[in-house]
């Protein structure tokens, strides 16, 4: 009769201490083949949500377009040459500007020393004759001024002629070589004192056909 008291004991504790060993920490192998599988993982998903701060900053950056550069300038019509009395007078000569620069425009035309005048200036001092300054380049020789000469009446204002450097005046002359006198200290703006040459006609034969402009005012 086989005694059961008497049978071998089998030990577990031995095995489970392996075994549980081996769930926890597992092998070396095993070990580094789950952290090479998270750290992959990882990566893909930090790609994924734009990880990669250089590409994303360069997608977000707009596109930058230059902007065209704005030439002023002005290309005067008949209707823009009123009445010389409604412009403020200046020694002899009648001043404006139609482009918003009157300021300008008047420091320049009382300055002692000359100045460059801004685009847009008109100048006149009988009311057949005008120079406009126009935009940087339109003219070298004659820095820039447009001349002309009109037809004047109660009706208003007609361009005979106009041009940089073929409009003659009423009395003969070509405008651009009587300016060119004045030199580029006074913008090629003649009186007195700038060098052109003195007008066949006296200061009061002069302001009679400024107060006798018949466009109206």
């Amino acid at each position: 009769m086989i005694s059961l008291t008497s049978s071998p004991k089998i030990s577990l504790g031995r095995s489970s201490d392996r075994d549980r060993r081996a769930v926890e920490g597992g092998s070396p192998l095993r070990h580094g083949w789950v952290i090479a599988l998270i750290a992959a993982v990882t990566a893909v998903v930090f790609v994924a949500c734009g990880g990669t701060s250089t590409g994303s900053s360069a997608k977000e950056q707009p596109t930058k377009i230059a902007k065209p550069k704005v030439v002023e300038d002005i290309d005067m019509t008949a209707a823009d040459f009123r009445n010389i009395n409604t412009m403020t007078k200046v020694n002899r000569h009648f001043v404006t500007n139609l482009l918003g620069h009157q300021s300008e425009a008047l420091k320049v035309a009382r300055a002692k020393n000359g100045g460059v005048y801004p685009v847009g200036t008109l100048i006149q001092l009988f009311p057949q004759e005008a120079m406009v300054k126009r935009r940087k380049g339109y003219n070298k020789k004659t820095h820039d001024w447009e001349f002309f000469f009109l037809d004047v009446s109660a009706q208003g204002s007609t361009i005979v002629t106009r041009g940089a450097d073929e409009v003659v005046n009423r009395f003969g002359g070509n405008c651009a070589s009587c300016h060119l006198a004045a030199g580029p200290r006074f913008d090629l703006v003649c009186e007195d004192t700038h060098g052109c040459a003195k007008l066949p006609i006296s200061s009061e034969a002069i302001a009679a056909a400024q107060a006798t402009d018949p466009r109206p005012r």
